[in-house]
């Protein structure tokens, strides 16, 4: 064996142990620069540009709030994460008008009407921007005009695993 083989066979060595080790690290939970996968609500204009990505977890409210064309109310779809997908936990409305789910079960909260659809998973959501609607993305306790950083285009919203630094 000449030994320029054997470098280059004892480098791929030593990447080999160092990549396990990595791997051993998160497996166990060890250290404080191993890596996680957290949860990422990510989203991306229509074409394809990732506008924001945002750590998010099985307690965080993704809220979709936005100005009803017809009736001129606010709307509020309300979504938690779940494995890699939104699940559509409720809906908040002032007055039924056309969208709106005028024949289901909603209950009343002060001036508001709520509805609790039957499980509604999306992989991707998809929504239309646009100036009346004035989209609004809520994340927690933070708030994202959708609608401006689209430039009322499309946007779609994903949740994904991402790898992250554990602190």
């Amino acid at each position: 064996m000449r030994l320029g083989s054997r470098v280059r066979s004892a480098r791929g060595g030593v990447a080999l142990v160092a990549a396990l080790a990595i791997l051993a690290g998160v497996a166990l939970g060890g250290g404080a620069d191993a890596v996680v996968g957290g949860q990422t609500l990510i989203v991306t204009d229509d074409d394809g540009t990732e506008l924001l990505a945002i750590p998010v977890d099985e307690e965080t409210e993704v809220v979709i709030e936005y100005t009803h064309s017809v009736e001129k109310t606010t709307v509020r779809d309300v979504y938690t994460p779940g494995d890699e997908r939104l699940v559509m936990t409720r809906m908040e409305f002032s007055s039924f008008g056309a969208g709106l789910p005028s024949r289901a079960d909603v209950t009343v909260d002060g001036s508001r009407y709520v509805y609790h659809p039957p499980s509604e998973e999306y992989s991707t959501l998809h929504l239309k921007t646009g100036g009346v609607a004035d989209h609004d993305l809520i994340v927690g306790d933070e708030r994202y005009d959708i609608a401006a950083m689209s430039d009322d285009g499309a946007v779609e919203l994903t949740v994904e695993r991402r790898l992250t630094p554990r602190l």
